[in-house]
């Protein structure tokens, strides 16, 4: 089960981060972070791949590989509506912060119900 996060940021605050590059994968030490409730996940995607698939974590990027292609932004359409359900939250609580047409992706996930397993051991590792 996801860890209950404080307080929330306010779009302000959320911005002045953002400003300073405090979410930016080159200053993660993990393919993942929490900013209190919200789930920060960086994505190495693979489009047109033969199944959709959650990989290892490669230096501060999940490998995550869809069978959509990548036209127009469709695979990481595809990737988020998949991650949803995985994630057990609404589309809505997803953000692509960038990478949208990029195998570099961010995502916010706000209050994930449900962890990857990848995730888990992470985060029973660091205990």
């Amino acid at each position: 089960m996801a860890k209950k996060r404080e307080s929330w940021m306010s779009a302000e605050e959320l911005a002045d981060r953002a400003a300073l590059g405090e979410f930016h994968p080159k200053n993660m030490d993990s393919f993942y972070s929490w900013d209190n409730n919200i789930l920060v996940l960086n994505i190495l995607g693979t489009p047109n791949a033969k199944r959709d698939v959650i990989g290892k974590p490669k230096g501060n990027q999940l490998q995550i590989s869809v069978t959509a292609n990548p036209i127009r932004g469709n695979a990481t359409g595809y990737m988020v509506r998949w991650l949803a359900k995985e994630f057990d939250v609404k589309l809505d609580n997803i953000e692509v912060v960038f990478g949208r047409a990029n195998v570099n992706k961010q995502l916010r996930i706000t209050e994930p119900k449900k962890l990857l397993n990848v995730i888990v051991k992470a985060e029973e590792k660091q205990k």
